[in-house]
């Protein structure tokens, strides 16, 4: 068996294991990491980055549909065909190319990198199986970041018709009835895009809310695209199962009993668990709470010497948060002052429309027991979003009424995730209302709508 002595081991190369390796080996550290798939991880491979190019390409054939005879805006197109071979070709390239540049990065930094599962045996040493062998390799310090996996249902086990979203975004073609089976942001970002690309969907989901990690506001625009798309929604209702040889799904309305519809397809997306199995957790004693390893405020876990980052870590299970949390576990570990400690970690739902959310919600920021005002600026008086074709959406700015300081930034509409940056660089930077207001945005842009919601908030609004 080949041996491997280095100062850091990382053990994943998704979001948070890669970062961790390349800033480790910057900073000078011997470092291997290790990974038994394509580095990127989930969201690289089969979840964020591929399901956004699926998006833009659902928007673009839906934008040609929509001009088939012509459209308001003077354009004109014979009914558009989709070659779904070739969407999925292209798909794949954008993936391919990220990770030729993630495999280019850890190169470049100094980090090794050993392809094959690797299995903890104990707190400093883990063993790789290798296409050639095994490879054992002893650390001086372990990064755990083994990332998560999608939630099976009991009644819908991951199989045939029913499909998570690996599998929705590698489909061979476009499903002519499709079921998603949970109305949170991974179920309707696909729902929508699928529907756009000329699916029949309908949601299943559980609670009263579409969307339920978010306040109605928010939600509701979303609600009424869903609408508009000819999407059925079904809340409060449970899921039951596969019946007619796969041909239908049965689910159960609270109030109104069980119901069938015909599906080809049924996605599940009820959520994503930390992925505790198949790397040796049970050879480790760390603290855990639940499901999900316990850590300090610099990723340390109970055990010396060993760390953890990303969704093994528990919620929120964004790659930002792991590529952050990443850094302050290399940046500890060569020796330096660091701490995770975020303002607040940005949340997008990339949905048609968009939603961000920063900081704490409206009804967050009260039950804190704050003395608060929180003020909505409609993308209806925004000229930029009427160059887009977009009326709907706002921005709203949570504040402290006493001093002004912003406590939370949400808004919805169309392209407006890119915003997030400057929401979470306000907070992060401890902005005041009047910092906001004061800060010249450049016309015309959607963002001139975050300085209007905090002159509102102010008392002084001007362009409404």
């Amino acid at each position: 068996m080949e041996r491997i002595s280095c100062e850091v081991l990382v053990l994943g190369a998704g979001p948070g294991g890669y970062v961790a390796a390349i800033r480790a080996a910057q900073l000078g550290l011997d470092t291997v990491i290790v990974e038994k798939s394509r580095t990127g991880g989930t969201c690289l491979n089969v979840g964020c980055v591929p399901s956004k190019a699926l998006i833009h390409a659902a928007d673009e054939f839906y934008a040609a549909v929509g001009a088939t005879g012509g459209n308001s805006i003077g354009v004109y197109v014979e009914k558009p065909s989709l070659d779904w071979s070739k969407t999925q070709s292209w798909k794949d390239g954008v993936v391919s190319g990220l990770n030729r540049g993630v495999d280019g990065l850890l190169k470049k930094s100094g980090a090794k990198m050993v392809a094959g599962a690797g299995r903890m045996v104990d707190g400093k040493t883990c063993v790789v199986e290798t296409g050639n062998g095994d490879i054992r390799i002893t650390a001086k310090n372990v990064i755990l970041a083994p990332g998560s996996v999608p939630v099976e249902l009991p009644g819908l086990p991951f199989a045939g018709a029913v499909i998570s979203s690996t599998e929705a975004l590698s489909l061979q073609r476009v499903p002519g009835k499709l079921a998603v089976v949970g109305g949170g942001y991974i179920g309707l970002e696909l729902g929508i895009a699928f529907a756009k690309l000329g699916s029949e969907v309908a949601i299943i989901e559980a609670t009263g809310q579409l969307l339920p990690q978010y306040d109605e506001a928010l939600s509701a625009p979303v609600a009424k695209r869903l609408k508009d798309l000819g999407i059925a929604v079904h809340l409060s209702s449970r899921a039951r199962g596969i019946v007619e040889d796969g041909a239908k799904l049965e689910f159960e309305t609270e109030g109104e009993g069980t119901s069938q519809i015909a599906v080809e397809k049924v996605l599940v997306t009820v959520g994503r668990k930390p992925n505790l199995l198949g790397w040796g957790l049970e050879e480790l004693q760390l603290d855990m709470s639940g499901d999900r390893i316990l850590v300090d405020e610099t990723c340390k876990t109970s055990m010396t010497g060993v760390y953890a980052i990303g969704d093994v870590t528990g919620e929120p299970m964004l790659a930002h948060r792991a590529m952050a949390q990443a850094e302050v576990a290399a940046e500890v570990i060569a020796g330096k002052k660091r701490v995770f400690d975020p303002v607040s970690v940005p949340a997008i739902c990339f949905t048609d429309p968009e939603i961000i959310s920063v900081g704490l919600l409206p009804n967050e920021a009260e039950k804190s027991g704050l003395d608060i005002v929180v003020a909505n600026f409609p993308l209806s008086a925004n000229s930029r979003a009427m160059t887009l074709e977009s009326r709907s959406g706002f921005v709203r700015v949570v504040a402290r009424k006493d001093n002004g300081l912003v406590l939370g930034i949400q808004a919805t509409g169309k392209q407006i995730s890119e915003l997030s940056a400057s929401f979470s660089l306000a907070l992060e930077m401890g902005a005041c209302l009047e910092d906001i207001a004061r800060t010249i945005h450049a016309h015309p842009t959607q963002s001139e709508a975050f300085p209007e919601a905090a002159m509102m908030a102010l008392g002084r609004g001007l362009h409404i």
